[in-house]
């Protein structure tokens, strides 16, 4: 019997209608274009609009994945959701997201790992069909992080946006090589010990509020680029494979910068680097998906590219992935 891979049939992804360019917010704090574009890359990025929810972007995202896979909601046996940014402490937004596109079966839960979160869905859902527990899986990353931004903070909340994107993964048989379409390699990471360098302060435990981010930036690019490098060569060597045979890398959106210093980390030119952040801004756990479904609607992957997807987040957390397309 043939090994099973869990293969990508669909993208979708979602953005809100209100766009924030840089210039609204000189009008709003002490900071410029030019500030935030040097040190971030970021141009632009949308705002939930008051009353919608982390669920309502996903939902969107969902419904646009399932069109461009040709599926039904019905057909789907879990729902991956990740979220740092969900609609209540509980239930699980992806429950909510369950029953608002009809999917009547199965079951479905939320993942919290912040940046990080797509990465450590891939690996769940990837579980989920390789164990033969689900057929197909909808994975979501889903956020509406400017709900949680301090806007006296001018290093941190310029960064951020809100976003959903989609990913539908169907269980087929492989040859058990690295020419097999769908996911190859997860290798996912943590340690809390940096727990303080990125965090929202507060909780349900603690302060019984949602709280704001709050990020020391320098240590946060410092461990990015040395963690997601090595996360990628590692991601690359379970898989069988070299950057030779890497198509496109489609890194975490959080900083120009780091997705640079990173991919000349790894011997990769930017000519193979998937980038949105300009557009988007940091969107925590929808940037992968997001820029995903961006780059597929653009006809950029070809059926057999191969992807090398890479994040980190809060936690610290972080892991890369790799998947034939």
């Amino acid at each position: 019997m043939k090994p099973l891979r869990a293969v990508a049939v669909g993208a979708g992804h979602y953005l809100p209608d209100r766009v924030v360019e840089n210039a609204e917010l000189e009008s709003m704090m002490d900071t410029s274009d030019e500030w935030i574009r040097s040190r971030s890359g970021i141009e632009r990025r949308h705002f939930a609009a008051e009353g919608q929810k982390t669920s309502d972007l996903a939902i969107a995202a969902a419904r646009m994945a399932l069109d461009n896979a040709g599926f039904e909601a019905s057909s789907i046996d879990a729902l991956v959701l990740a979220t740092a940014t969900p609609d209540q402490t509980f239930p699980s937004t992806a429950t909510r997201v369950q029953h608002a596109i009809g999917m009547t079966g199965g079951f479905a839960f939320d993942i919290q790992a912040v940046c990080a979160g797509f990465i450590y869905g891939l690996a769940n859902a990837n579980a989920l069909i390789v164990s033969g527990q689900a057929k197909r899986v909808l994975l979501i990353g889903a956020e509406t992080f400017s709900r949680i931004l301090d806007w006296n903070d001018r290093t941190t909340s310029v960064l951020f946006g809100d976003g959903a994107g989609a990913l539908v993964l169907e269980a087929a048989p492989a040859d058990g090589t690295p020419e097999d379409r769908g996911i190859l390699s997860t290798n996912i990471y943590s340690d809390g010990q940096y727990n303080d360098l990125l965090y929202v302060d507060g909780g349900v435990s603690t302060t019984q509020k949602a709280g704001v981010l709050k990020m020391q930036g320098r240590e946060v690019f410092r461990h990015a680029v040395a963690k997601l490098a090595e996360a990628g060569e590692e991601a690359l060597l379970t898989s069988g494979l070299s950057v030779e045979d890497v198509a496109w890398v489609v890194p975490h959106q959080a900083n120009l910068r780091i997705i640079k210093a990173t991919a000349q980390r790894i011997g990769i030119p930017m000519e193979k680097i998937i980038v949105t952040v300009q557009d988007h801004g940091n969107t925590s756990a929808a940037s992968i998906p997001l820029a995903l479904s961006v780059a597929n609607q653009d006809g950029r992957f070809q059926r057999g590219d191969l992807l090398l997807m890479e994040a980190i987040g809060g936690g610290l957390a972080w892991g890369a992935a790799t998947l034939r397309w």
